[in-house]
C-alpha cells in the first residue's frame, strides 16, 4: 500500500496477507511485516487473527526487538472483542516491566483510557513519563503521546495543572491549545444550535484529525544506507568492485552525514539512515536477479529497507546516541559543526 492510499480505498484483508507474504521472504523483518499485518486484520474487524498473529511473535523463537510492544498491542486487541481479564493481566505485565520504549505505554494506557478506566490510565501515563523523562532536557518525539496523554485524563479528571501538564504544552505545536482540546465540555458542544459554537468545534476536530493523520500517514523515510565496520569488510571482501563506491568505512561515514546534510538543507522531509547487512543484501539481489556486486542495486535495497520499516530518522534527538554506533553522543560525533 502506497502511504498516500486513502484508507477508504484499502482492501485491509488483501493487504494483511500480503504482508505474512513479504515476512516470510523477509524473516529478520517478521515481527515489524506482522505487527503491521495484525493493525490490518484489526481494522477490517478480524480481531482474533489479529490475535493469532501477536500470539505467533510471541512464541517465535527468534528474539523480538520489542517484546512489550506487541503485548501491549495484543492485550488492547483483545479487550476490544470482550476479553477484558486477560488484557488486563498482560497490562498489568507489560506496567510491571517498566519498558524503556514508550510505545508499549502509549498502548496499554490508552487501552484503560478507552474503556473509561480513567484513574488506571493516570496512574500508567503518570509511571510512564516519570521513568523515561525525569532529567531529561528535551522529550524525544516518541514521548509527546505519553505527555498529551496524561494531560488529556487530567483533564476529565478534573485535576489541575503540574510540571508535566506545562511540558506538555511546551512541546504541543498546533494552533489550538492543549486546553481546548482536551475540554470535557467540548462533547456538549456536539450537540449545539449554536452555529458558532459548532463551527468552531468543526475548527478544533480538524486540527485535532490533522495531528493524528500526520503522525499516522507519515511515508517511509527518503533514506540513506548505512554499513558498520564488519558488514563492510566482508562486502568488500566478497564484491571487491564495490570498493569504488565505499573506498574506507571512514569515508563512507562521512559521505552519508553530507549526503543527508545536503538532502536537509534543500528542504528534503522526513530522512532517515538504514543499516544494511551482508547476508540481507544478497538476499535483496538474489530477489532482484541481479549480482550483489552490481552498484545501482545499493540505491534500491536502501529504499526497500526503508519501506520495511527499517529506517532510523535523522538527525538523532538532542543527546541521543549518534547513528554510527560509536556510543558518543551524536552532537559529540558525526553532529559537530564542520
Amino acid at each position: 500500500m502506497r502511504p498516500d492510499t486513502p484508507a477508504e480505498n484499502v482492501d485491509h484483508t488483501a493487504e494483511a496477507a500480503r504482508l505474512e507474504r513479504t515476512a516470510g521472504l523477509y524473516p529478520e523483518d517478521a515481527e515489524a511485516l506482522l505487527l503491521r499485518a495484525a493493525a490490518h486484520l484489526e481494522l477490517s474487524g478480524d480481531r482474533p487473527t489479529a490475535s493469532t498473529l501477536y500470539d505467533r511473535l510471541l512464541s517465535s523463537t527468534a528474539g523480538l526487538d520489542n517484546p512489550h510492544l506487541v503485548r501491549a498491542l495484543k492485550a488492547s486487541n483483545l479487550w476490544e472483542y470482550g476479553h477484558e481479564a486477560e488484557a488486563r493481566a498482560i497490562i498489568e505485565g507489560v506496567r510491571s516491566a517498566s519498558p524503556q520504549d514508550p510505545a508499549p505505554w502509549v498502548i496499554v494506557a490508552e487501552a484503560l483510557e478507552s474503556h473509561d478506566e480513567l484513574e488506571a490510565a493516570h496512574e500508567t501515563y503518570t509511571e510512564a513519563v516519570h521513568r523515561l523523562l525525569t532529567d531529561v532536557p528535551e522529550p524525544p518525539y516518541a514521548t509527546h503521546p505519553l505527555l498529551f496523554g496524561r494531560h488529556r485524563v487530567r483533564r476529565m479528571l478534573g485535576e489541575s495543572h503540574d510540571e508535566w501538564d506545562a511540558l506538555a504544552d511546551t512541546v504541543h505545536s498546533l494552533p489550538i491549545t492543549l486546553d481546548e482540546l482536551h475540554d470535557p465540555k467540548r462533547v456538549w458542544s456536539l450537540g449545539s444550535e449554536n452555529p458558532a459554537e459548532l463551527e468552531a468545534e468543526i475548527l478544533r476536530l480538524r486540527a485535532e484529525l490533522g495531528a493524528y493523520r500526520e503522525a499516522l500517514s507519515r511515508p517511509f523515510p527518503v533514506a540513506i544506507l548505512h554499513w558498520p565496520a564488519t558488514e563492510l569488510t566482508e562486502l568488500l571482501e566478497a564484491y571487491p568492485s564495490l570498493s569504488t563506491e565505499y573506498p574506507t568505512h571512514e569515508t563512507h561515514l562521512a559521505t552519508i552525514e553530507s549526503a543527508l546534510r545536503e538532502l536537509a538543507s534543500s528542504g528534503t522531509p522526513n530522512l532517515g539512515i538504514v543499516t544494511g547487512t551482508v547476508p540481507s543484501y544478497e538476499a535483496f539481489a538474489a530477489s532482484e536477479l541481479s549480482s550483489p556486486s552490481d552498484a545501482t542495486l545499493l540505491p534500491q535495497y536502501a529504499t526497500t529497507l526503508a519501506a520495511r520499516g527499517r529506517a532510523v530518522a535523522w538527525p538523532p534527538q538532542q543527546g541521543a546516541a549518534c547513528w554510527c554506533g560509536s556510543g558518543q553522543p551524536y552532537g559529540q560525533c558525526h553532529g559537530t559543526t564542520a
